[in-house]
């Protein structure tokens, strides 16, 4: 293995392929070894270039080095590599392995492909958890929840188990279904089959998201309270607890008690996170709390060595605009920028564009929608508000060449809507 040390350093192809010359081709466990080594440290093309390496000199491919590809290919979201070796796998015989047929539907899933995941799911002989999680996970990123929830439905009569993955996923769904009902459902079964479910922080923290999610703030406190795991017979609650139950807060528009949750998180001793900042920033600024959220904005670098980001930027020139520091907003941009702190995000321009509408700022505005609509050209938000902004100024004819130019790229207003719940 020491030419393949000599070529992961230097980092060539020509390298590459000298170097796995040295193998011995009858034996396909040193290649198999390589291509795993560079999908763990990061280097998914050279995983790749080894495996074709192993096709092209007729060196065996087995399930491992078959895997260990198709995980390099998700790496570098390679979807014709992957078709290329399930065209492989489907002639040499592999599709019946559930292991190979998982990696394939991860994917497919992983890039969005979900016909093509269905298609190979249905193909696998003999299906196991695993590869219905992996569909599972891919219907939830496409946000087909009811796809998801039809799969899980079909597990038992496929003799698939829940396990906490697919649980996770189900309460995901429930979620972005807003179905709260169902949703009480997984947590009963959850309840009476999970032995440990007491200290699987992970689990507690979805269940806590998902009646968050279904507006029964309520119950997600009620998870919230018993949720931790024990430790010499007390509850010691992890900080993305703490952080899920922020959320819901914030998300339901409770921001008062988001403020008294995240000083009950600091008396417990539980150190805050980025996500928590997020929030609890935002808490402020929906609360008038100026002085407050410029301090907790403060406290991120000088308390807790935490490193902000554009979201924690974002939430706090949406402070200070609602406020009307319409001045001190644009010099914290700016201090941004120059600084190389993060890059500048739609919503913060977005909420820029708002308090210039609010204020009567036109120039200011114009510049704050010109810089969002670089960002995300198709944002209808912000041609809206931009379309406000000229309608404050009575520049009729500007907003008619707004529409013209909407109708252009095909863009239209988004029609409002809600979600109910019908029983029965």
């Amino acid at each position: 293995m020491l030419p393949y040390a000599t070529c992961r350093h230097k980092k060539n192809l020509r390298t590459l392929t000298t170097c796995l010359k040295f193998l011995n081709p009858r034996n396909p466990l040193p290649f198999n070894v390589v291509i795993s080594d560079f999908c763990r440290n990061g280097s998914p093309l050279y995983a790749l270039k080894t495996f074709s390496f192993m096709h092209v000199h007729g060196i065996f491919l087995d399930t491992y080095a078959l895997c260990s590809s198709l995980t390099a290919s998700t790496s570098v979201k390679d979807a014709r590599f992957g078709k290329q070796v399930q065209a492989h796998v489907t002639k040499s015989g592999w599709l019946s392995s559930v292991f190979v047929g998982s990696a394939l539907i991860d994917l497919y899933a992983k890039l969005l492909l979900i016909h093509d995941a269905e298609l190979m799911f249905d193909e696998i002989p003999v299906k196991n958890s695993v590869c219905a999680n992996a569909l599972l996970s891919g219907y939830c990123e496409a946000k087909l929840w009811a796809g998801g929830l039809e799969l899980v439905r079909l597990m038992p009569a496929l003799g698939l188990d829940y396990d906490h993955f697919t649980l996770s996923a189900l309460l995901r769904a429930c979620a972005g279904l807003s179905a709260a009902e169902f949703g009480r459902q997984v947590h009963a079964y959850m309840i009476r089959k999970c032995c440990n479910l007491g200290n699987d922080v992970f689990m507690q923290s979805s269940l806590i998201e998902m009646y968050g999610k279904c507006g029964l703030v309520t119950k997600a406190l009620q998870v919230f309270n018993l949720a931790g795991h024990r430790l010499e017979g007390e509850i010691n609650k992890d900080v993305v607890l703490w952080t899920s139950m922020l959320g819901v807060y914030g998300r339901n528009g409770y921001f008062k008690e988001v403020i008294k949750l995240y000083e009950a998180m600091l008396m417990n001793g539980t150190k805050p996170d980025e996500v928590a900042f997020v929030t609890v920033i935002s808490a402020c600024s929906h609360t008038g709390q100026v002085k407050l959220g410029i301090e907790y904005f403060e406290w991120m670098v000088h308390d807790y060595k935490l490193e902000r980001g554009p979201e924690h930027y974002s939430c706090l020139v949406d402070l200070l605009c609602r406020a009307g520091e319409l001045d001190k907003a644009w010099k914290l941009i700016n201090e941004m920028l120059d600084r190389g702190h993060g890059s500048s995000s739609v919503s913060m321009w977005g909420a820029l564009l708002s308090a210039c509408h609010d204020c009567g700022k036109f120039e200011l505005g114009k510049l704050a929608a010109q810089k969002a609509l670089e960002l995300d050209p198709h944002n209808v938000g912000i041609y809206v508000m931009l379309s406000n902004l000229y309608a404050k100024f009575c520049m009729w004819d500007e907003i008619g060449q707004l529409r013209e130019l909407m109708k252009e790229k095909g863009l239209k207003k988004d029609v409002g809507c809600s979600w109910i719940e019908v029983t029965g």
